[in-house]
């Protein structure tokens, strides 16, 4: 349901942001579904409304963790894992399914010119939270082919990620038909988790089910890298033989630090071809519950509420 609300005067530390575009992400559909205190949409991007602020006017991305910036895991630029981070934009405080939004200063993301707005939104879960899973596992495993488990938006940001580092190549388990046409499109192989005999040095988990948890713990390679991306309610995984005998590294990725947002844009630059399809439906506010029916059905990839396109 869409009600109007009088939005209240931005706080000391923050500015109002027009919204231009907000994504949708299957992490909401709990929201959608059980309803939430707060009006959610944590994928946003929009413009600065602040009279007399340096970025009045400019394109923004809104950073999801209200981060302090003085804890010591901020001090060393982590401001994703923030120990003093109890808000997530969208989460515990008002998000971007709103015409307008109070936003913290510190969580502007200045977009450049030559990324849309209707487009930007993707810098952040796609874009960013896959890239961040892969740096990390970069960290153990430099080549070699890969495992995405689940090709919903952020697997597939993942997968578009891991070739842009040169990993590969990259097969993909989603059992979503409108997913595994996207994902042949781009080249990426489609397979199935029951034919799967091979072992991957980097295995992606990023659709949140027990079932892939399980299957990427099995089919990781000795010293490689599980990169848990996927969220869920619970967790429910069974060490095998398969899993107790080989040494692996297992690496859980929330969300990016701001300090690599400079190196997600020029990603998103070198791979625009590919990950600006993901957005295959825009609506306006009006429409946003029957866009979550359809979403909900797997008949979206990345669908968004879109204010403003330039």
């Amino acid at each position: 349901m869409i009600e109007r609300r009088t939005l209240r005067p931005t706080a000391a530390g923050e500015v109002r942001v027009r919204v231009g575009a907000c994504c949708l992400c299957g992490s909401e559909l709990r929201q959608w579904r059980n309803g939430w205190p707060v009006t959610p949409g944590h994928e946003v991007a929009g413009r600065v409304e602040q009279s007399g602020h340096a970025l009045d006017g400019c394109a923004v991305a809104v950073y999801i963790p209200v981060f302090c910036g003085s804890c010591p895991e901020c001090a060393t630029g982590a401001t994703n894992v923030c120990r003093n981070a109890s808000d997530l934009i969208g989460w515990q405080r008002d998000g971007g399914y709103a015409e307008v939004l109070n936003v913290p200063e510190q969580c502007l993301l200045p977009v450049p010119d030559d990324i849309p707005l209707d487009l930007a939104p993707l810098l952040l879960d796609v874009v960013g939270t896959g890239a961040h899973g892969v740096r990390l596992a970069r960290r153990v495993v430099k080549t070699g082919p890969a495992l995405v488990l689940g090709g919903g938006p952020i697997g597939l940001g993942a997968a578009i990620v891991l070739r842009h580092f040169g990993l590969g190549p990259v097969d993909i388990v989603e059992p979503v038909l409108k997913r595994q046409v996207f994902a042949k499109s781009i080249g990426l192989r489609v397979v199935s988790a029951e034919d799967l005999d091979a072992r991957y040095p980097i295995v992606i988990e990023a659709s949140g089910k027990d079932a892939a948890r399980q299957l990427a713990l099995d089919k990781v390679a000795p010293l490689g890298a599980v990169v848990q991306l996927g969220e869920a309610e619970r967790w429910l995984v069974e060490e095998t033989k398969a899993i107790r005998r080989k040494d692996f590294f297992y690496i859980r990725s929330f969300y990016f630090p701001k300090a690599e947002f400079e190196e997600n844009l020029a990603i998103f630059r070198a791979e625009r071809a590919h990950l600006a399809r993901l957005v295959d439906e825009r609506v306006d506010l009006e429409q946003l519950p029957a866009l979550f029916q359809r979403f909900s059905q797997g008949l979206n990839i990345k669908p968004a509420v879109t204010f403003e396109i330039n």
